[in-house]
């Protein structure tokens, strides 16, 4: 058997066709950007690429990296919710639902039963899972469509922490966020082991970020090489025959999504146990955490892997979106450079298909000379 060259490799494609999403996504971005005030596009579309490499000193780039790092970790958590379901045929939309679970999980047990950070964590690990199994149950008992209950859920469960949250024992009467944990609750925070005094003893810089890596490789394992990820894709691909083949179907799917939710759960604990940013229970709309996770997912190739490298991209854009001139260009601009590129995404598996049709193309033509 011929062994294969290199770009023909599905690990090659995969990074291939995301590099074009990316130049695709950057190359409209740059155009509305010109559209909206030319002579600044193209210092707004190079802040948004470089975003803390902008910054005048090392020690404030430092700060603004692991600024960006802080809130990758519970964008991979997220993307590798939506990724783990997605492998095994599920469409986990519902995890930014399950991430609002996690993070009143992980809040009301810091500032409500000042428990510490490890059973806060646990706490967001089985809210985020039970609001995963139950869209599983709703899919596996009564087939309702898993998107359509994770949309509903993720507006129920924003609301429901929304209540849970606004007890005047964790909110501040003057304001519509959460206390801080440094003030009332540190023993909630996430160990930073050391880690901050790396980008300039920035504090909020915890464990979330390796343990988030570690998830990754985790998920990987799980998938590609053991029985039970087997099993699960195997229900993904085709529950009747997995039933013929003697697997239990429906557990797989409520599993699936038990899991898919723990990690979403998971990466709420990271952002909010690592004290960098507040709950505002006042909030009207479904944090973008999880919307952005379906982003860093397909851009990643739906691999674990994958993910880490486009969760940090679909962050680093989002922030150096913050960092352009607000009196030329909206922030937002950043969004819509992100939503461009799930829609080139899209043609990931037709660009896979044109490479490896002119591949068989060539290699015929080879044969026949």
């Amino acid at each position: 058997m011929e062994k294969k060259k290199f770009w023909q490799m599905p690990g090659f494609q995969t990074l291939l066709t995301s590099l074009i999403c990316i130049v695709a996504g950057l190359f409209v971005g740059f155009i509305i950007l010109l559209l909206i005030a030319p002579e600044g596009a193209l210092e707004a579309i190079v802040t948004i690429v470089l975003n803390f490499l902008t910054k005048n000193s090392v020690g404030s780039m430092l700060k603004a990296f692991g600024n960006t790092l802080i809130k990758t970790a519970p964008l991979l958590m997220c993307a590798l919710s939506i990724c783990f379901c997605y492998k095994v045929g599920l469409f986990n939309i519902g995890a930014a639902g399950q991430y609002e679970a996690g993070a009143g999980a992980a809040l009301a047990l810091a500032l409500i039963f000042n428990m510490p950070w490890y059973v806060c964590l646990l706490g967001a690990v089985v809210a985020g899972g039970l609001l995963g199994a139950l869209t599983g149950a709703l899919k596996a008992y009564r087939n309702v469509n898993e998107v359509i209950s994770g949309i509903m859920l993720n507006w129920i469960t924003l609301y429901a922490v929304n209540m849970v949250l606004s007890n005047p024992v964790s909110k501040d009467t003057a304001s519509p966020y959460t206390w801080a944990l440094t003030q009332k609750n540190p023993s909630a925070l996430l160990p930073s082991l050391g880690l901050g005094a790396l980008f300039n003893n920035n504090k909020n810089v915890t464990i979330a970020v390796p343990l988030a890596i570690i998830s990754a490789i985790v998920i990987w394992v799980v998938l590609e090489k053991t029985k039970f990820g087997y099993e699960l894709k195997a229900t993904g691909y085709n529950k009747e025959a997995a039933r013929y083949a003697g697997m239990h179907e429906k557990k797989n799917i409520i599993v699936t999504l038990m899991i898919g939710g723990a990690l979403a759960g998971i990466g709420a604990a990271f952002m909010y146990l690592s004290g960098f940013s507040k709950w505002e229970t006042t909030m009207a709309s479904v944090p973008g955490m999880g919307f952005n996770g379906i982003a860093a997912t397909f851009l990643g190739g739906l691999h674990p892997i994958g993910t880490i490298f486009s969760s940090f991209f679909i962050q680093n854009i989002t922030d150096g979106g913050s960092l352009i001139d607000r009196m030329l260009y909206p922030s937002q601009i950043s969004d819509l450079i992100s939503g461009v590129i799930i829609y080139f995404c899209g043609f990931v598996l037709f660009f896979k298909t044109v490479m490896n049709a002119r591949r068989k193309k060539t290699e015929r033509k080879g044969e026949n000379a």
